[in-house]
């Protein structure tokens, strides 16, 4: 794979692709762990003597523009984080080519969230020659992992413009999965929830050949799913509502697991245990969260969009807990880990 550490990117202006797809509320960014993901990448470009550094990044799903997903606060953000970082509400034209003019040297210049236009989902190249004009890129970097999954014109056709090279964030991801995939330390154990079974399967199914124990809660257990291996560990029982709704496994279940973790040398968790957006049906997702933040000398890997939300949201009442990966790949983390082809990944390989 192709990294900027191995190009020399001295006075050249770089076009990177950032995954800020942050929860906004009220125009106030609500957790900066995904904007703070890629300032290792940033910080190297600097250090490299990077001449001007242009960013572009989605943000939620709109339906043409819409104010309140702008990534103006998110510019706002970095630039606590990281110092002479300014915004510009567009992607291309007359107002990106005059800001861009006008930056100095390792200036960084966020541009306008990519899903206003209807060319960026379309993976239009016409809309990636836009851009790459308009900022006068030189270099391509990919720092989205989250974002690798989809043939857009961020992750696919701007790479067939520019050479194209990954970030240190996408460098983590992919070396830490290919890890756990290939070489891993054992015992390995994987920890499955959510809600559908159907989409939860493929992932049973590729473990049952690589892992020590697979574990199995959330929905997916509370609605009967019967394990067909001795590998596999189904949630025994539930914490109910009145009227008899399973909505997070149980003390004897969660202790278990809490076991298992414990005894592991690697361990991959996809998706919550329980209803855990109610407080009061996250007690097992917690106390897994709790003991994987807590292992010293282990591979420890969170992936899944609502399983890495729910981790970064404990993180901010508890800094303390670690982990060797969380993954900013929501359905990136599960295609990879299934072995499919990511669109967004394959064109930063040497051919």
């Amino acid at each position: 794979m192709r990294t900027i550490k191995d190009i020399d990117i001295k006075d050249k202006t770089v076009l990177v692709r950032a995954d800020f797809n942050v929860p906004i509320f009220d125009g106030r960014v609500e957790s900066d762990l995904r904007i703070r993901a890629v300032v290792p990448t940033l910080e190297l470009l600097r250090e490299h003597g990077a001449k001007k550094i242009i960013i572009i990044s989605h943000l939620g799903r709109p339906k043409g523009w819409d104010e309140e997903l702008s990534l103006a606060p998110v510019a706002e953000v970095l630039d606590e984080l990281v110092g002479k970082v300014r915004f510009v509400p567009e992607v291309y034209g007359i107002g990106v080519e005059e800001a861009v003019a006008t930056m100095g040297t390792g200036e960084i210049l966020v541009l306008e969230n990519l899903r206003f236009f209807p060319g960026e989902e379309k993976n239009s190249r016409e809309f990636a020659e836009k851009i790459v004009q308009a900022t006068g890129a030189e270099i391509f970097v990919q720092d989205g992992f989250a974002v690798l999954h989809r043939a857009h014109a961020s992750t696919a056709a701007i790479t067939e413009l520019l050479p194209s090279y990954a970030g240190l964030l996408v460098e983590k991801e992919v070396l830490n999965f290919e890890k756990v995939l290939e070489a891993p330390a054992r015992p390995l154990v994987v920890v499955i929830g959510g809600a559908k079974v159907e989409d939860k399967a493929p992932l049973i199914e590729k473990f049952l050949g690589l892992a020590d124990k697979i574990v199995v809660g959330g929905k997916i257990a509370a609605d009967g799913y019967e394990a067909e291996s001795d590998k596999i560990y189904v949630a025994e029982d539930f914490d109910e509502t009145r009227a008899g709704r399973r909505m997070d496994i149980g003390p004897v279940a969660t202790s278990k697991i809490a076991d298992l973790i414990k005894d592991a040398k690697t361990v991959i968790w996809n998706g919550l245990l329980g209803k855990a957006e109610d407080p009061a049906y996250a007690t097992a997702s917690t106390i897994v969260a709790e003991v994987m933040g807590e292992k010293t000398g282990a591979e420890t890997v969170i992936c899944g969009g609502d399983t890495t939300g729910f981790v970064e949201n404990l993180m901010l009442y508890h800094p303390e807990l670690e982990y060797s990966l969380i993954s900013t790949g929501g359905g990136a983390s599960l295609e990879f880990l299934l072995g499919k082809e990511l669109p967004g990944l394959v064109p930063l390989f040497i051919s």
